[in-house]
């Protein structure tokens, strides 16, 4: 009789390792499938900002109020064509080293004309309505001679603080290359008091 009894400890005490064996491989598995859930996760997101969005940080007050000094933003570059309205990021200009961000105003093969004694801005003959801008579209020095219709591959961009920026109007900057533009801007993430789509 108590060597049965001590049969049945000891089977209970095999049923008892077993179970732990099991716990301890399903944590195991667990952390392991966590783990690669996790890498999975990060490459994507890697790949995501290497190829498809960007971070980049406004320098300057050319597209204030829209945009402000130091704001963060994301943009996007994945399959992208300029429209009329998109605020673009330009690794330069005609000659002019660092990234620019600017408005596309006009794509190619549109017409393009600037009043300057009104500030009004037409494009294939119908004046923008611009509610972004900031102050009056000036002449700026070096003024571009504007083409009758902008090139196949290029675009006509200004900042929407019109008498502080910089831009197509300029022969400094002149027309840009389509292959110049490193991306739409999608989001502003920072400050997060104006998180959101920029427009």
């Amino acid at each position: 009789m108590s060597e049965m009894k001590e049969n049945e400890k000891r089977e209970l005490t095999d049923e008892e390792i077993e179970i732990e064996e099991e716990e301890g491989i399903s944590v195991t598995s667990f952390v392991f499938e966590w783990a690669n859930a996790f890498m999975v996760a990060l490459i994507v997101v890697v790949l995501l900002l290497t190829f498809v969005f960007r971070q980049v940080t406004v320098s300057g007050h050319s597209m204030t109020d829209t945009l402000n000094d130091k704001d963060r933003l994301i943009i996007s570059s994945f399959m992208y064509k300029p429209q009329y309205g998109d605020i673009v990021v330009i690794s330069h200009g005609e000659n002019y080293s660092d990234p620019i961000i600017k408005r596309v105003i006009a794509t190619e093969g549109q017409s393009l004309s600037i009043d300057y004694d009104t500030g009004e801005v037409s494009v294939d003959g119908v004046i923008l309505d611009e509610t972004y801008i900031k102050g009056t579209t000036i002449r700026l020095r070096n003024s571009l001679d504007i083409p009758d219709k902008i090139p196949d591959g290029y675009v006509f961009v200004m900042g929407d603080n019109r008498e502080g920026s910089l831009d197509s109007r300029s022969t400094e900057i002149g027309l840009i290359p389509v292959e110049n533009i490193i991306g739409k801007v999608e989001l502003r993430i920072y400050p997060l008091s104006q998180f959101g789509n920029v427009n």
